[in-house]
């Protein structure tokens, strides 16, 4: 896997992907799957963003992205989420900050 993908990027560097958001804000992200399939036997993928508090030390809120991708078992659409490129992900983040505020934790 390239680099350039979130999955990719992950397992080279052994941590999250960083991404600094359009508001300024330092933010991680997380791979979610459903741990149960919907009623087509499918398995959701989707982002959830972390957002840290300006020291770094704390989460200070996030955002969910909806559904991106769906799989047959959970590592599939985990692969399917891993597979997105860095810029898609980032751009994806800049979309949920237009849309609103973080969630507070």
């Amino acid at each position: 896997m390239s680099e350039v993908t979130l999955g990719g990027y992950m397992a080279l560097h052994d941590r999250a992907a960083a991404f600094t958001g359009s508001d300024g804000g330092a933010y991680t992200v997380a791979l979610w799957v459903d741990e149960e399939a919907d009623p087509q036997g499918r398995y959701g993928g989707a982002l959830l963003f972390v957002r840290w508090n300006a020291s770094g030390d704390s989460p200070e809120g996030h955002h969910e992205s909806d559904y991106m991708v769906w799989g047959r078992t959970p590592g599939e659409a985990e692969q399917r989420l891993g597979a997105l490129s860095l810029y898609d992900v980032k751009a994806m983040l800049d979309e949920l900050i237009a849309a609103g505020r973080p969630a507070d934790f």
